[in-house]
C-alpha cells in the first residue's frame, strides 16, 4: 500500500467544506425569502393601516418618516424618535427602545379600538396584527381611542 493510495481512498477536508458551505448557502437563501416575505407582508399592512387612518400610504415605505407618522397616528410625540436612535448607547439606549415599542403598541391598539390583549399582539407579533388591522373589519378611531374625523 502506497503513500497515493492511503490518502485517496478518504475524502478531502475540501469535499466536505464545500458540502458545508453549499447547505449554509441554502439555508441562507431561504432564510433570505422568509425575511423577504415577512418585509413585504409588513409593508402591504402598514401601507393599509396608514391609509384607514387618514394618513398617504406612501408614508409607510420611507424609512424614518414612517415611524414618525405611526406615532402620529398613536398619538406619540415625533420626537421620540430621539428615543429609538438612543438605541446605539450600550445597555440603557437598548431598554428605552423596548419600552417605547410597549407604549406605541398600546397606543395603537386603542387608536383603532382595541384593547390591551391586542396591544400584546402588537408588540410580539406585529406584522399579523398589523395585517388583522389593516384588512380587518376595525376602524380608526383616533389617537388614544378618542374619535375623531377622518379627512
Amino acid at each position: 500500500m502506497g503513500y497515493s493510495s492511503y490518502y485517496s481512498s478518504y475524502p478531502s477536508s475540501y469535499d466536505i467544506s464545500a458540502a458545508a458551505a453549499g447547505t449554509l448557502v441554502g439555508a441562507l437563501m431561504v432564510y433570505l425569502i422568509i425575511i423577504l416575505a415577512i418585509a413585504i407582508v409588513q409593508i402591504i399592512a402598514m401601507w393599509k393601516l396608514f391609509t384607514k387612518a387618514g394618513e398617504a400610504g406612501w408614508k409607510s415605505i420611507i424609512p424614518i418618516y414612517n415611524v414618525i407618522i405611526l406615532f402620529k397616528i398613536s398619538g406619540l410625540s415625533p420626537w421620540l424618535l430621539f428615543v429609538y436612535l438612543a438605541g446605539i448607547i450600550p445597555f440603557v439606549g437598548w431598554i428605552a427602545p423596548i419600552a417605547l415599542n410597549a407604549v406605541l403598541a398600546y397606543k395603537l391598539a386603542k387608536s383603532f379600538g382595541k384593547d390591551a390583549g391586542w396591544a400584546v399582539g402588537i408588540y410580539f407579533l406585529a406584522p399579523i396584527f398589523y395585517m388583522i388591522l389593516a384588512f380587518g373589519s376595525s376602524q380608526y378611531v383616533g389617537p388614544d381611542g378618542q374619535t375623531t374625523t377622518v379627512e
